[in-house]
């Protein structure tokens, strides 16, 4: 995982330019998932429009993105015993057309001191349950890197005993659909 974030870190001023859809990528993702989502006993749904949501970006790059945000929603919101994946379209700031992801978990939520610190490196809200559950506590850099380096931004919202949710935005390729 350190590799990887190093990798990811130095190409960081590098935008992938490959035009990738979305929707098949968290398709993917949440059916190799099925089986982490049964054992802990969590629905997960996907919203996505019927036009394509074409970005630029490395697809392996992008799945890994969601493959820990995912993964996340089941391990730590598994007590909500539901996840939510939303995709749309929407207009940013300057006009252009976006891709606009969400992850939403119905689980504890995470306390509002420790959101500004969740994407650094080896952060954890509860060291004890994370070594539980494994991973290497960088899963949530790794993503933030990915992201910013397609141009966009993870925000956080959380309140406790509500859930969690983990958002970004990509550009579409060319600022338009394909």
């Amino acid at each position: 995982d350190l590799l990887s974030l190093s990798r990811i870190e130095l190409a960081a001023h590098v935008r992938p330019e490959t035009p990738v859809e979305l929707v098949p990528i968290v398709r993917q993702v949440v059916d190799a998932l099925q089986m982490l989502a049964r054992d802990r006993g969590v629905t997960v749904t996907i919203k996505a429009p019927k036009q394509p949501l074409i970005v630029s970006g490395d697809r392996d790059e992008l799945t890994r993105v969601f493959e820990n945000l995912i993964e996340n929603a089941l391990k730590y919101g598994a007590s909500g015993k539901r996840v939510e994946i939303a995709l749309s379209r929407a207009f940013n700031v300057g006009g252009g057309e976006e891709a606009l992801v969400a992850v939403r978990d119905y689980g504890p939520g995470i306390p509002a001191e420790h959101l500004p610190r969740l994407t650094e490196r080896f952060y954890r809200v509860d060291p004890a349950r994370s070594r539980e559950g494994g991973g290497t506590g960088i899963g949530l850099a790794i993503a933030r890197s990915i992201v910013e380096a397609h141009g966009g931004v993870i925000r956080v919202s959380s309140e406790e005993g509500r859930g969690s949710q983990f958002m970004f935005d990509l550009a579409f390729v060319d600022g338009r659909e394909e």
